[in-house]
This record gives structure tokens, C-alpha cells and sequence, in this order.
């Protein structure tokens, strides 16, 4: 027995429709509205770790080559020597030791 009850069908299967999507709208933007803040934070953290990669990679750097210049002075001593004439001037006994600084300019 399917009775037709003309427009009442209709505006029942509308009314259903409308209420689904209007429940799936609201569930859409609560959702929304409670990761956006999460994703915006995922995203800042994101490029923190970055940055704080390339960090390290620099500083890895700097750790080889501070390892690099101590086993050169622990083990070469022509490096010790260099590094000795240059920052505190010695010399081997009868070489001169020859410094240049820059003059001021004259007043006139």
C-alpha cells in the first residue's frame, strides 16, 4: 500500500536532506575550527625542528674541524711551531721577527 502523499513526500525527503547536510556542515566546521590551531602548531614545530637540524649539522661541522686542528696539534709539531711564530712571535734563535701594523693617518 504506498499511498502518495504528494507534496508532504517531498518536503519530508527535503527536509531529511537539508537536516544531513546541515549536520555534516556544523561537524565540518567544528572540526575545522579545533585542528586549525593544531595544524598552524604541527607546522611552527615543523620548522623549529628544522632549524634546529641545521643547527646541529653546523655545529657538527665545527666539532670536526675543532677535533681536526687538536689532533694536528698533538701530533704535528711543524704546526705547533707554526702556530707559535704566528700568535705570540717567537723565532728561532738569529731569525728577526718582523711586525707590520697600520700607521694612523697624519692630522693636518
Amino acid at each position: 500500500m504506498n499511498a502518495d502523499l504528494g507534496i508532504w513526500s517531498k518536503l519530508t525527503r527535503l527536509t531529511i536532506f537539508l537536516l544531513v547536510a546541515a549536520g555534516l556542515l556544523a561537524v565540518g566546521l567544528l572540526v575545522g575550527h579545533w585542528y586549525v590551531p593544531v595544524i598552524r602548531q604541527n607546522e611552527r614545530m615543523r620548522q623549529e625542528i628544522y632549524r634546529l637540524d641545521t643547527q646541529i649539522q653546523k655545529e657538527v661541522e665545527t666539532g670536526r674541524q675543532l677535533n681536526a686542528a687538536i689532533q694536528a696539534l698533538s701530533n704535528d709539531p711543524k704546526v705547533v711551531e707554526r702556530l707559535a711564530r704566528d700568535q705570540l712571535g717567537y723565532a728561532k734563535p738569529g731569525e728577526t721577527v718582523v711586525r707590520f701594523t697600520n700607521a694612523a693617518p697624519a692630522l693636518r
